[in-house]
């Protein structure tokens, strides 16, 4: 070996190249794993609207939102194609979602800011837990109808603006422009004030065309790089999920259910019971329709038991149903019961618990 010219260099350059190859193989393991995977999902706001396009896609084909639909149509006497199915389903589901107790966990309270969605983002952006029993975050009529335009608009639906039928409220209104036909406005109430039990998405108690322009809203309230805590997107998603192909009238139904935990008028075991029972009395009704009350009652027992119930007076009767109580705001002005209403309810009174004979909404 000794007497072979040039041999123990080769040698040592073979070791020398294999130790450096190995270092940079083990530098480059430390270093991805130290950094999230590339291929990890992102929770940004371009993500959230792209699942919310795919959630829509695959709710088409659900019993509620084809019942919705042609209930809609039907109420403008909008004939075939005239308007995208597409573009009602994701307006529908947002709506759904982004309202006051909606499926998303947003809540009606005064803040007496700016008609944008921009401080709601930033609740969502603090969030670190969600809970099925309590809001993702508290905004104004304002704020929430404006959240609505903003992510239906990101989601691909135009002509939403913002209506003022009140100089102290707001909602939303989807001007349309079907084929043939004059355009029509449609009101999307992401608040219930001033409205009845029965009243939703194309309620017909305000007058959009008071307003001379609905202008479409443009604003770019948060950037698609915006990035949602991802335990909240993942709720998001779910929720869509569940809750997203049910009927107008369950998810009305579960929608004041859903704020009567938030208010704290009965406990979350008291609205799952109640949930339940209004299963049982759909008997054989729409799959999606029993399956969205298992889901409620099932969510409402997924976390702490609630306990701080508010005491509710005599109720007083009223006129009918929908009777306006005489004091000021969302929960002022709604009949929660089938027969009656309470003049303190500013002061945190509903008219009975869930399940009494009482609360037997006629949504």
């Amino acid at each position: 070996m000794e007497g072979v010219p040039g041999k123990r260099p080769a040698i040592l350059l073979v070791v020398v190249l294999i130790l450096i190859t190995t270092t940079i193989r083990t530098k480059a393991a430390d270093e991805g794993q130290r950094k999230p995977a590339a291929s990890a999902a992102s929770t940004d706001l371009a993500a959230l609207v792209n699942a919310v396009r795919a959630r829509a896609r695959a709710l088409e084909s659900s019993t509620g939102m084809h019942l919705s639909f042609q209930s809609f149509t039907s109420a403008y006497k909008l004939p075939s194609g005239s308007i995208k199915y597409s573009d009602y389903v994701v307006a529908r589901l947002l709506y759904e979602a982004t309202r006051d107790a909606g499926f998303w966990n947003l809540h009606w309270t005064i803040t007496n800011r700016e008609p944008n969605s921009d401080n709601v983002w930033r609740q969502w952006k603090g969030v670190r837990s969600v809970a099925f029993s309590a809001p993702t975050a508290s905004a104004e009529c304002d704020e929430l109808s404006a959240l609505y335009a903003f992510l239906v608009g990101r989601a691909g639906v135009r002509g939403v603006g913002l209506f003022w039928p009140y100089p102290n409220h707001t909602v939303a209104v989807w001007e349309l422009h079907p084929t043939s036909r004059p355009a029509i406005r449609v009101v999307i109430p992401t608040s219930r004030i001033f409205l009845g039990v029965t009243d939703s998405f194309g309620t017909r108690k305000f007058n959009p065309w008071h307003q001379k322009s609905i202008h479409e809203y443009t604003r770019r309230d948060v950037p698609d790089s915006f990035q949602v805590p991802k335990e909240l997107f993942d709720f998001f998603l779910r929720q869509m999920d569940k809750y997203g192909g049910a009927s107008d009238s369950t998810l009305q139904q579960l929608r004041y259910l859903r704020e009567g935990v938030f208010l704290k008028y009965w406990t979350t075991e008291e609205a799952a019971q109640d949930a339940l029972r209004r299963r049982e009395n759909l008997k054989t009704g729409p799959a999606e329709d029993l399956a969205a009350f298992q889901n409620f009652a099932q969510d409402m027992r997924s976390g702490p038991t609630s306990h701080c119930v508010q005491a509710c007076p005599t109720p007083i009767e009223c006129s009918s149903p929908t009777t306006r109580c005489s004091s000021r705001m969302v929960l002022a002005s709604v009949c929660y019961a089938e027969r009656a209403c309470h003049p303190a309810m500013h002061s945190g009174c509903m008219t009975g618990r869930p399940g009494s004979r009482r609360w037997t909404t006629t949504a």
